[in-house]
């Protein structure tokens, strides 16, 4: 097994995966759907070609800034003059990044890397208007075996001016496909097909966890590359609610 990794960062990102009609939401972190997407689009992939490969990844994302939720009010008219559309409500998270870890067989994490390097179409955060910044991959980690312990040793790869207004982060939060026994909760993201007669999704086990930030000290003096991924989740909070007792 061999560990890929992306960093997204861009003006703008939006991750739907229950957008309806005239409002079109999303999620802070970015969906496997929109990563699956993302991905097969770099390959040159067509909306009819099946991407049960590259779903079948497992996924963890490493919130490196949150970004700020931003709704675009959106109104659009024919140039024919006929009937305009409806007002819609767009949301979008302005100025976040994000380290994606993907886990899976070398070979085609090797071809996911060079394709994100050379794509074959335009590449997108979420929507069309989203952009993203450059280089979007990392490259590929051949000899990891687990993407949560990469993600707790990856350095904090947030802007230098959100570094300097916010020194103090010693955790990151990290959204990660559950395991077994895990908590977790249902999201409806796993892309089963991006066929235009009718996408399709399944849902799939999600669980969060803290880590401790690579770019700060720990408490012990310990600078956490030791600690294991089961650990992750069990990570102590920011802020403790019983503090005033001591």
């Amino acid at each position: 097994m061999a560990v890929l990794l992306m960093r997204l960062a861009g003006p703008m990102q939006s991750w739907g995966d229950s957008s309806r009609y005239a409002r079109r939401t999303t999620r802070r972190e970015p969906t496997k759907s929109g990563i699956v997407g993302l991905i097969a689009s770099a390959l040159g992939r067509s909306r009819e070609d099946p991407v049960k490969d590259i779903a079948q990844l497992e996924f963890a994302v490493r919130v490196e800034q949150p970004g700020q939720l931003m709704r675009d009010f959106q109104t659009e008219r024919p140039m024919d003059g006929g009937k305009p559309m409806p007002l819609s409500n767009r949301y979008y998270l302005s100025d976040a990044c994000f380290l994606v870890a993907l886990g899976g067989p070398s070979e085609l994490l090797e071809a996911i890397d060079a394709a994100l390097r050379l794509p074959r179409r335009p590449l997108y955060l979420g929507r069309r208007s989203c952009p993203a910044d450059v280089p979007l991959s990392l490259g590929v980690i051949s000899n990891a075996d687990d993407v949560r312990l990469v993600l707790e040793r990856e350095p904090w790869r947030a802007s230098e001016q959100f570094k300097s207004h916010n020194a103090g982060v010693s955790t990151l939060e990290v959204v990660a496909d559950a395991r077994d026994g895990e908590m977790c909760e249902s999201w409806a993201d796993y892309p089963l097909t991006y066929s235009v007669t009718g996408r399709r999704y399944a849902c799939r086990p999600v669980t969060r966890m803290r880590v401790q930030n690579p770019d700060f000290p720990s408490p012990d003096g310990d600078d956490g590359d030791a600690r294991g991924a089961g650990e992750a989740a069990t990570a102590v909070p920011d802020h403790d609610p019983m503090g005033w007792m001591e």
